[in-house]
């Protein structure tokens, strides 16, 4: 495994931590969609290819990335699946951060 394998191994094993405690179904559909919608096309191929290189061995992904990834690879990525800020209809105070 090449140095920007083991970035992006890292990076995508922090992105599935942040989203772990949605539960791991739920947060593997998460860090799909975040490595689909945020990921250069370059780095989801390497990430890709390295989840089938390293799979005989055992995948340095941890289980909720490993879900995500074999998601992208069989289905490519999921519909959106958090909103960052849900923001209130015209009138409607207090549901976003800005008042």
């Amino acid at each position: 495994m090449s140095a920007t394998d083991e970035r992006l191994t890292y990076m995508a094993n922090q992105i599935a931590a942040n989203f772990a405690v949605m539960g791991v179904e739920k947060a593997a559909l998460a860090t799909a969609d975040h490595i689909a919608t945020f990921w250069d096309p370059r780095m989801k191929q390497r990430i890709m290819l390295a989840l089938h290189v390293d799979a005989p061995a055992g995948s340095p992904l941890n289980e909720i990335a490993r879900r995500a990834v074999e998601r992208l690879i069989e289905l490519g990525a999921p519909l959106p699946q958090v909103q960052a800020t849900t923001f209130g209809g015209v009138d409607e105070p207090g549901l976003s951060d800005a008042g």
